[in-house]
This record gives C-alpha cells, sequence and structure tokens, in this order.
C-alpha cells in the first residue's frame, strides 16, 4: 500500500502502481491538481487500486495507526515547513514502514534520516 502526500499529478503514486504496489492513495487540496491526477489515474487504467482524497494532507496523516501503509511519499511545497512537519509526525507514529520526503536542500529535517542532495533538493527517506 502506497500514500502519495501532495501527490499533485500522481506521478509518484502512479510510478508505484507501474511497478506493482497494489493500492495508492493520494492525497491533495488543490482542486486543479486533483484534477489532473484523477485524468492520468483514468488514463493508465488504474481503476479501484487507486484512491484519491481531496485534503489537507497533515491533517489526513494526523489519525493514521502505525504501519497503514507500507511506503508513503510526500513532495510539499517548499515554502512551507510541512516537510518537517510530517517527518516529526512520522518519527512520532510512523504511519508507513518507509517514508521518502522531498524539501529544500537548506531545511533541516529531523534526525533519523537518510538525506540525498540533488542540488537545490532533497530528499529524505526514514525507515
Amino acid at each position: 500500500r502506497v500514500l502519495d502526500l501532495f501527490a499533485g499529478s500522481g506521478a509518484l503514486g502512479l510510478e508505484a502502481l507501474s511497478r506493482g504496489a497494489d493500492t495508492a492513495e493520494f492525497v491533495d487540496n488543490n482542486a486543479r491538481s486533483l484534477a489532473v491526477l484523477r485524468d492520468n489515474a483514468a488514463a493508465l487504467g488504474t481503476g479501484t487500486r487507486s484512491v484519491i482524497t481531496r485534503a489537507d494532507a497533515l491533517r489526513f496523516v494526523a489519525p493514521l495507526e502505525p504501519f497503514a501503509y507500507d511506503v508513503a511519499f510526500a513532495d510539499p511545497p517548499y515554502a512551507t515547513d510541512a516537510a518537517v512537519r510530517l517527518a516529526q509526525r512520522w518519527l512520532e507514529s510512523p504511519f508507513s514502514t518507509v517514508f521518502s520526503v522531498e524539501h529544500r536542500s537548506s531545511v533541516d529535517m529531523p534526525a533519523g534520516g537518510d538525506t540525498r542532495r540533488y542540488g537545490d533538493s532533497s530528499v529524505t527517506l526514514y525507515r
């Protein structure tokens, strides 16, 4: 089970589905992004394997039970503190076995993750 937070076009979750994920849940709060995501999911024929939810990602993860998902991806807007807040939430109660969050390279992420830098962007992986 895959969770794609701040899903945008759904690229991360749709790629996971194409590589064998059983299901993917996409969460975004932007109506235009969700319209594009719905079109992309339909074009790829993901059917019942994908669930698209309009919600604030931070509120969405707040009540999740530990390990509700196998893998979770997040690509929040860089102008917010959402990457740090999501990582803190995951460290308090891991909502997935693996959590990958993209962020600006200048952001100090909570300890415990493995960060890879790609220019101005970084990805921190928590396990």
